[in-house]
């Protein structure tokens, strides 16, 4: 089955503040409209961190799999392509974690949403199932999306969209197109990490047939494309900000996020060893949740 270590190496804990984010984000959200309530807050963060264990199991089953985790691959060891964890260890893993994650979500869903909403129930409940497949077939089984390009968008909207309007839905019932920025800068600054991902992995997911992104524009159309991104994310936060009829100065304490992303957005251009590269997968992760923070508290604090 692996050891413990292999298991907690193969669970890439690094990428949970990423995965977080969203949540948190929709919870300050409700909070600034008075209707953050801490059961749902914390259910789904658990329900986030089980999905994003799943995503990060599967993916390192598929690409072992479809050949992306190779000898040219530069990132960090992979469970099953080193032989740490067997293929079949490694799917009985992604079983688990998926079943964890939907009884989560169902405890989720029953403490925000009463039965007598059925067709509200229904949806949210198709909307998690879609996020556990969407989770397993990123990398893993016939026809991944991630090897076709589409990983950027499937990041955007569960990042984005769903993470942060479905977690802002759960607390008050309701939905706001305003919030619909906050969501947008969640899921520009995620793809941005997943872009330093695939940047990283450029040569191997060529060779690979893995067609990312960075293997369709090139490494510097690519570097491009990452500051579209960043620039993307704050000017989602910004126009919030701005449309808001409160504009007091604590609403942009965000903005102290803005260095760190930065430093991301310089480094990747700077650099072409992906050795190198891949440190900012962790700081561009770290930064959002950073951003996240920062923004709520400015929102609560104003």
């Amino acid at each position: 089955m692996g050891s413990a270590k292999a298991w907690v190496s193969a669970f890439r804990l690094r990428t949970l503040p990423l995965a977080l984010s969203s949540i948190i984000m929709g919870s300050f959200l409700a909070a600034k409209d008075g209707s953050f309530k801490l059961i749902i807050c914390l259910l789904a963060i658990l329900t986030t961190i089980f999905l994003q264990i799943l995503s990060n199991l599967a993916n390192d089953y598929g690409d072992s799999q479809n050949g992306a985790d190779s000898v040219f691959r530069k990132g960090p060891q992979r469970a099953v392509q080193s032989g740490n964890i067997s293929p079949e260890a490694m799917k009985i893993g992604m079983y688990i974690f998926g079943a964890l994650s939907l009884v989560t979500g169902i405890i989720l869903l029953i403490n925000a949403i009463s039965f007598s909403a059925f067709g509200t129930f229904g949806f949210f409940m198709i909307l998690g199932i879609l996020s556990i497949v969407a989770a397993i077939k990123y990398t893993a089984g016939k026809n991944p999306y991630g090897y076709a390009g589409l990983g950027d968008i499937s990041v955007f909207l569960f990042f984005g969209l769903v993470g942060v309007g479905g977690c802002y839905y759960l607390h008050t019932h309701t939905l706001d197109y305003k919030i619909l920025l906050p969501a947008f800068a969640c899921g520009f600054f995620s793809a941005a990490v997943l872009n330093i991902n695939n940047i990283r992995d450029i040569e191997s997911d060529r060779l690979a047939g893995k067609y990312s992104i960075p293997v369709r524009l090139g490494k510097g159309k690519a570097k491009i494309y990452h500051w579209i991104l960043l620039i993307g994310g704050f000017g989602s936060a910004v126009t919030y900000i701005v449309l808001n009829e409160n504009h007091s100065i604590g609403k942009w304490l965000f903005l102290l996020s803005f260095p760190l992303i930065f430093i991301t957005g310089i480094k990747v251009t700077r650099e072409n060893d992906s050795e190198k590269i891949d440190p900012q997968l962790k700081l561009m992760a770290l930064s959002t949740l950073v951003f996240v923070i920062l923004f709520g508290l400015g929102l609560l604090l104003s």
